[in-house]
């Protein structure tokens, strides 16, 4: 299981960091999420056990939307995974 423990996850590219600390989005991933330049996202981390295990971008547009939508469902699943151990 995946730590964001959502079967909507994917792996959508592979990408790499150089060594400035820079990445780059793969130009068919900015299109299809309509990403344009300039444009702010909001980078989340989620950790498990101490660790990051996820980074997610959400555009900052939407990001109070996202944070209720997708980030809290999932801190509630971590946060119940805790509490069974």
């Amino acid at each position: 299981m995946s730590c964001c423990g959502d079967e909507t996850c994917r792996i959508d590219s592979v990408i790499s960091m150089d060594a400035k600390g820079q990445i780059v989005l793969p130009k068919d991933l900015r299109e299809k999420a309509n990403i344009k330049p300039n444009e702010k996202l909001a980078v989340v981390a989620c950790e498990k056990d101490g660790e990051v295990c996820c980074i997610m971008l959400i555009k900052a547009e939407r990001f109070a939307g996202a944070v209720t939508k997708t980030v809290a469902p999932l801190i509630k699943s971590l946060t119940k995974e805790e509490n069974q151990a």
